[in-house]
């Protein structure tokens, strides 16, 4: 194979202070209960942004099989974690905001508010479409909006994750990241002005630009009848210099860490990103050695947009299904394009958490 692809977003990374207590509420909250994976080792290779020291930490990643995207819930086994030390704002750079599915908005809405207080109201988005907001007790927003795409029907009003929300300097400089690494080649909408859908986040009553990216081809792979389609959507603060996120704080804190992209044929992709000016800042596999994450492995790397915005990339090769009896997926010896069958995915249900 010569060539890449991109198949979706696999998940969107929060760090937390207390990894059972966000999964817990993650799981109440958004049915985010389905393990993929969980590990308890020493991130060895992020040193670039974790102070040149490696770090222990405790991560694991879940999915609602709904569809969407998943969480990866991601927490310091040895360091304190730290807190961003002012108040996240729309706008800011980095990822202020996780989008969530659901394929009845208003009753999801109230759902969620009915046991718990901090839930904004119901509104459109410059598109037409409903959503609301939901402040996690850490102070992440996660902007629920309306998509009717089920992938296995679990009777629940919400799905994963189907987008995220970044903040950029100046969305024309970060739109070819997106639109030429990753896929997001179609405006859905390019507005200027005060949204009714930002005012419950921080500073949402400013003045922004926003851009929302789809993407005009159907995407390939083994995970895409669980991601579905996706979007980006970019903000720029037109009244307000915003503040970087992630400034003088680890990748790992608390926060939204990354968008993770589940890729095929990783090295055709680092020429690519090369070729556009994005080159990797860590790369997993620099021999093309396999990256062991326990229940699993594969190969991940790293880009950063104009602003700093962390972007994964993996490419699995192995996938443990059940750990007992151990069934797993050489995912090298299958056709990379091919979606796995719902059968599988069905399996990979019975890895649901209660707490």
């Amino acid at each position: 194979m010569e060539d890449f692809f991109v198949s979706g977003i696999q998940q969107v990374g929060v760090g937390c202070v207390d990894i059972q207590a966000s999964w817990r509420w993650y799981i109440d909250m958004f049915q985010m209960d389905v393990r993929i994976l969980e590990d308890d080792t020493v991130a060895e290779r992020m040193l670039p942004y974790t102070g040149g020291k490696a770090q222990r930490r405790h991560a694991c990643i879940a999915v609602n099989l709904q569809g969407g995207g998943g969480f990866e819930i991601w927490q310091y086994s040895e360091r304190k974690p730290q807190p961003c030390d002012f108040r996240v704002q729309v706008g800011d750079l980095g990822i202020f905001a996780a989008r969530i599915k659901s394929r009845d908005v208003e009753a999801f809405h109230k759902e969620l508010a009915a046991k718990y207080d901090k839930v904004g109201p119901v509104a459109k988005m410059p598109d037409g479409r409903k959503s609301f907001v939901v402040e996690d007790p850490w102070s992440n927003y996660f902007q629920v909006v309306e998509d009717s795409y089920v992938f296995i029907e679990q009777k629940r009003l919400g799905g994963g994750i189907v987008g995220a929300t970044t903040g950029c300097t100046d969305i024309d400089r970060t739109i070819p990241l997106y639109r030429d690494v990753l896929g997001y080649d179609k405006v859905l909408y390019d507005e200027t002005g005060v949204f009714e859908d930002l005012k419950y986040m921080a500073g949402g009553e400013g003045r922004f630009r926003r851009v929302l990216l789809g993407s005009s081809k159907r995407r390939k792979g083994a995970f895409v009848p669980l991601f579905g389609e996706s979007n980006i959507e970019l903000v720029q603060a037109l009244d307000r210099v915003p503040r970087k996120i992630y400034e003088g704080r680890y990748w790992g804190d608390p926060g939204f860490i990354q968008i993770c992209f589940d890729v095929t044929n990783m090295r055709a992709l680092e020429k690519h990103c090369n070729a556009l000016g994005f080159p990797f800042t860590v790369d997993s596999c620099k021999g093309d050695e396999h990256f062991d994450m326990g229940e699993a492995s594969g190969h991940f790397t790293y880009v950063e947009d104009p602003d700093g915005t962390l972007i994964e990339l993996v490419e699995a090769h192995k996938l443990t299904i059940l750990k007992r009896p151990h069934l797993y997926i050489n995912m090298l010896t299958r056709n990379r394009e091919k979606a796995f069958p719902k059968m599988f995915f069905r399996l990979m249900g019975m890895n649901k958490v209660k707490f």
